[in-house]
């Protein structure tokens, strides 16, 4: 009984140290592969950057004049107009040596100016909706949250209230209609908000 029980703790450890040893090249390989792209990027020169999506914020299109006594909004709208004075692009999920390799070394601070400006925008937009919507603005709160959701925000917050913004008016076709702009970001968040849309519907 000893032998067969001997002999399979030896296949087992051959089998282990070579799923190890693979498990090590491959790591290594990625390693590789990684520091080499890194590199590449890190020698990229400066090009245009013409072809980014700027984000203008629509203040004509906004409500800019309801509930302005409530501090939250007051707030909201100061970092609005604070944000519009400077370029705003939405780069989730864009790694930096990526930025690199497309736009230049040189250029990928200015770039992560960009994206910080868009973190504060995306969030800045839940919260001004989540204040009308906290004192019965319902449909200005939704036109906050539209907004939201044509940057590509990922801030699940917003399709949330959204959603539920969509059922109170009777308009849960809407709801559907956000899963495939979901479906769409470039976020690791995406599957989350895409799997709570797909459940609503159901």
């Amino acid at each position: 009984m000893r032998f067969p029980f001997f002999a399979s703790f030896i296949i087992f450890c051959i089998w282990l140290g070579y799923e190890i040893h693979k498990h090590r090249n491959m790591d290594a390989k990625a390693s590789e592969a990684f520091w080499k792209k890194e590199a590449a990027a890190n020698s990229t020169r400066r090009k245009p950057l013409d072809d980014l999506e700027y984000i203008q914020i629509p203040f004509d299109n906004l409500p800019m004049d309801a509930l302005t006594g409530h501090p939250a909004v007051k707030d909201c709208h100061e970092t609005l107009r604070e944000l519009s004075q400077n370029p705003i692009v939405n780069l989730t999920g864009i790694s930096n040596t990526d930025l690199k390799l497309k736009y230049g070394a040189p250029n990928i601070e200015l770039l992560s100016q960009y994206d910080q400006r868009y973190t504060v925008l995306a969030r800045t937009l839940q919260a001004w909706a989540a204040a009308l919507y906290g004192d019965g603005y319902v449909s200005e709160s939704r036109a906050v949250l539209e907004f939201a959701v044509k940057t590509r925000t990922d801030v699940s917050s917003t399709y949330k209230l959204l959603s539920s913004i969509y059922q109170e008016m009777g308009q849960t076709d809407k709801i559907k209609e956000l899963i495939p702009v979901a479906q769409n970001l470039n976020s690791p968040l995406k599957n989350n908000i895409v799997k709570a849309l797909q459940d609503l519907c159901q």
